[in-house]
């Protein structure tokens, strides 16, 4: 069961957010049961593989380029850094790691070839591998399935009528299409929003009746609690407490029985009890590591404490599908045969000029010229 049948309109799904919180909690724990192991909460790590720099003007966004936050726009990681991080976090004990670049689409360029590796190379690692790195074409999708992606973050973060209040340089439809690419590449949607950024009730209800309308709801839906950043549009916005995080949980969590439901970001704003009837309420997967691209986070130490405390364990990868095939890239297999062919081709003309006692032309400037017939005199 996808989708509810009982919740499938606003008018009841908004009846149910507003039901009393120890009931609502109940019904999302039951659901949750019939379709999940209650105990099992997945691990999972976000790395910035490019930080800042970003064009857009998202309101609660700290990489945008346009706002002063403090962060520093860097290049796109090394492979060989990503494998050294995907290592570190997995020996932590996460089991899916997700890779965010600071983009507003992604480009047909080098620093797509050099993630198609790095999502190769994770995968071989067992991990399942996400990547969130803005809009992408059907093409590129289908680059990103045939590297052995695992799941595609791309969030719609609130409803469609709140959405422009946020954000303008990025229509709501451009991220319906993005997440239609990515359904048609074979991929696993994981698609959320952010609540706090100073929206409605209504607003919430709204945004998962995006999800409703989808012929496939997402495979994952994080629910992301507004970390107000200094220096960006929302920073003045106040913390939610903590009952409307568990509402908003609980309420996906019956929505939707069996999509993974992802406390995602804004996790230091709440206490290990909160996050416990988050738990119960039907989230089954959270962000380990000290940071979330460029906000805090609880540390993976914290995190084992609080598992064990809650009777939890970290789920496995590939619980809820099969791990991927990576398969090698056409264009980045055609480059390197092309790159290979230049290589030859330069030794070859070393190996002439060579064989020919070649020397180069040396050509004089005007003032060495003078000098030379000033001492000739």
């Amino acid at each position: 069961m996808k989708v509810n049948p009982q919740y499938n309109t606003k008018e009841t799904l908004l009846k149910l957010y507003n039901k009393p919180l120890l009931e609502l909690v109940f019904e999302a724990a039951t659901i949750h049961r019939q379709f999940h192991n209650p105990r099992e909460v997945q691990m999972s790590s976000l790395l910035s593989i490019k930080t800042g720099g970003c064009s857009e003007d998202c309101g609660y966004c700290p990489q945008a380029a346009r706002y002063n936050t403090g962060v520093n726009a860097h290049k796109l990681m090394t492979v060989e850094t990503v494998i050294e991080q995907a290592t570190n976090a997995k020996n932590n004990g996460s089991s899916r790691l997700c890779m965010g670049a600071a983009w507003r689409e992604v480009k047909d360029n080098r620093d797509f070839d050099n993630v198609i590796e790095m999502v190769q190379e994770v995968n071989s690692m067992g991990l399942e591998v996400c990547c969130t790195l803005g809009m992408l074409t059907d093409d590129q999708a289908k680059r990103l399935k045939n590297a052995g992606l695992y799941a595609y973050n791309h969030n719609l973060d609130s409803s469609e009528e709140y959405y422009a209040d946020v954000i303008s340089t990025r229509e709501y439809n451009d991220r319906l299409n993005t997440i239609e690419n990515v359904r048609g590449a074979g991929i696993s949607v994981c698609s959320g929003g952010i609540i706090g950024m100073g929206e409605k009730v209504d607003d919430r209800i709204g945004l998962l009746m995006s999800y409703m309308k989808m012929e496939n709801p997402p495979e994952s839906i994080p629910i992301n609690a507004l970390v107000a950043v200094e220096g960006t549009p929302l920073e003045e916005q106040k913390e939610i407490e903590s009952w409307e995080i568990i509402r908003m949980v609980a309420t996906t969590r019956i929505a939707f029985p069996e999509s993974v439901v992802r406390l995602s970001a804004g996790r230091t704003s709440l206490s290990m009890e909160t996050q416990g009837l988050c738990f119960m309420a039907g989230a089954g997967s959270i962000f380990a590591g000290d940071k979330l691209l460029t906000t805090p986070n609880p540390e993976f130490n914290e995190d084992s404490q609080m598992f064990d405390i809650l009777g939890l364990i970290p789920k496995k990868p590939f619980q809820d599908g099969c791990q991927p095939e990576s398969h090698k890239d056409e264009i980045i297999e055609k480059k390197k045969v092309l790159a290979e062919k230049r290589k030859k081709e330069l030794q070859e003309a070393r190996d002439k000029a060579i064989k020919n006692n070649f020397k180069p032309r040396v050509f004089k400037s005007v003032d060495s010229i003078k000098n030379e017939k000033q001492l000739s005199k």
